[in-house]
């Protein structure tokens, strides 16, 4: 199996910055894509950042050009920065991860348990 560990989430003013990490570990073979969702009180879960094993990303809409996601492959780790951080981008963050145990299995997805960001004054 494959466990996501999130950290970096917390309290911050409007225009402020949080660098989310998330950490995979267990049996892992590889790991193609990884990336972080989110959601809000009443609202769906939505995706906020992918990236590739090669390094391809993309952003939802109402992130870009404020966060930016990188990838460390070598510790199967991914973050999130996010700058000029925003009331509506307060919300429970999800890292997620597709994945393989083996060469033989088919990829499926992993995810974390999530870490609170609220952006308050």
């Amino acid at each position: 199996q494959v466990q996501l560990v999130e950290s970096g989430g917390g309290l911050v003013q409007p225009g402020g910055s949080l660098r989310l990490s998330c950490g995979a570990s267990g049996t892992i073979f590889d790991i193609n894509a990884m990336g972080w969702y989110r959601q809000a009180p009443g609202k769906e879960r939505e995706l906020v950042a992918v990236i590739t094993s090669s390094g391809s990303t993309n952003y939802a809409d109402s992130v870009k050009g404020r966060s930016t996601i990188s990838r460390d492959n070598a510790k199967n780790t991914v973050y999130l920065q996010m700058n000029s951080l925003k009331l509506e981008d307060t919300a429970v963050y999800y890292c997620y991860a597709n994945g393989r145990t083996s060469f033989y299995y088919s990829y499926q997805l992993y995810w974390g348990q999530g870490t609170q960001v609220t952006v308050s004054s």
